[in-house]
């Protein structure tokens, strides 16, 4: 019977949190940082002591900042009627690729997803609402092509609708059941810009 590190242990399992990280990349990782670059480990334990301390959520649309408004809403350059609703931070830089694109972004930070137990009043459509009332008057819809996606586009719509908003929704070129944040910006860009109605599904 081998004698286990627990400190060794214990790093490894706090990398598993990461996605992808299963138990044999986890200990490479610790390897590799404890036997050659001790330095970038330290490095690494400051940035993410530091992002866990300073970074929160935009007070308006929901991304992650460590300011009040994030660099997106606090900017004269863009568009601030013309706002994109995705799921997650992380969907942001994945639109951003796509040159087109120069309004604002809200962040639903979630999904519907009844199966789960997430509904309406689970996710921060009031927000959104607060947004709308701004002055926007075209929300192009970017949820996930997954029947959860699906769903909350078409909640937002039935929504939005009735208060005079344009709402489109990308067009086909994300792939059916992809995550937006994995899809390429030239996709995203094409998909952006042949959007289309919800009124139309």
């Amino acid at each position: 019977m081998s004698e286990r590190v627990p400190s060794l242990d214990g790093l490894s399992e706090a990398l598993q949190r990461l996605p992808g990280v299963g138990p044999k990349s986890a200990r490479r990782m610790v390897f590799h940082l404890l036997e050659r670059d001790r330095e970038g480990g330290r490095a690494l334990a400051r940035a993410l002591d530091r992002a866990l301390e300073e970074v929160r959520h935009c007070r308006r649309c929901n991304n992650l900042t460590d300011a009040d408004l994030c660099p997106i809403c606090a900017s004269s350059r863009r568009d601030q009627s013309f706002l994109c609703v995705v799921e997650s931070p992380s969907d942001i830089p994945a639109v951003e690729q796509a040159a087109s694109f120069n309004g604002t972004y809200y962040v639903l930070m979630g999904r519907l997803s009844p199966l789960d137990g997430i509904g309406p009043e689970d996710l921060p459509f009031d927000g959104l609402d607060r947004r709308i009332a701004e002055g926007v008057t075209e929300v192009v819809v970017a949820t996930n092509a997954t029947v959860e996606g699906e769903a909350t586009a078409h909640y937002i719509y039935d929504r939005l609708e009735p208060q005079g908003v344009r709402v489109t929704r990308l067009a086909h070129g994300v792939p059916l059941g992809g995550e937006l944040e994995f899809v390429d910006g030239s996709t995203i860009d094409r998909a952006l810009t042949r959007r289309y109605s919800l009124e139309e599904d």
